[in-house]
């Protein structure tokens, strides 16, 4: 019997939100939506590289927010997102001090803690690709001066990166990675200078 609160589109609860700020949880959803399909815990475990036991916990969690539901087939326990198949959550932004604005900054630290262990993992291993078309390993962060125009397309080719990495799992074994960014507006008032006095003759 499953238990399901199906999540269309975009997730803008409070507590939803704030769920998925661990990154463990955040990394089981993820995981789960790339499957695309019911999976146990042994086979969720051994697709995330971590032990069985310490995902019961955080699975119950997930599946207790609508998150995730669970399904019994033949004895066996099996989860999956709740959006729909080649969906994946994405969260609604309300500005501001909101709960939902505070819940969002907690998922965004999360990530970028995740992304910093990936790199220093994959920085780790010598057959990790950093160089030519192939690179595989690449940390930067680029500032520049932005049109309405230029940030349309920016989002855009957002959006095309995001297709790649949504499409169903290939029969072939492939690589997995990941991919993070962060785009954001700078402040760029000037900072304010003390008065000097004037220098004495």
């Amino acid at each position: 019997m499953a238990q399901s609160k199906q999540i269309r589109g975009t997730v803008e609860d409070v507590d939803q939100i704030a769920m998925l700020a661990s990154p463990t949880r955040m990394e089981i959803v993820m995981t789960l939506e790339a499957l695309a399909s019911p999976t146990t815990v042994a086979e969720l475990a051994a697709e995330m590289g971590r032990p069985a036991d310490g995902l019961y916990y955080h699975l119950r969690a997930l599946v207790s927010s609508g998150l995730l539901e669970e399904h019994t087939e033949a004895g066996d326990q099996r989860f999956q997102s709740t959006t729909p198949r080649g969906q994946r959550v994405r969260l609604r932004y309300k500005l501001g001090e909101s709960g939902n604005a505070k819940a969002v900054r907690r998922v965004a630290a999360g990530m970028l803690r995740m992304a910093e262990r990936d790199f220093i993992r994959a920085s780790n291993q010598h057959d990790t690709i950093v160089e030519g078309p192939r690179r595989e390993l690449w940390v930067a962060r680029l500032k520049g001066w932005v049109s309405a125009t230029d940030v349309a397309e920016i989002n855009r080719l957002l959006v095309s990166l995001a297709k790649i990495l949504d499409r169903p799992r290939p029969a072939r074994a492939r690589k997995l990675i990941a991919l993070t960014w962060l785009l954001a507006p700078l402040d760029v008032k000037p900072a304010k200078r003390s008065a000097r006095a004037p220098k004495a003759n």
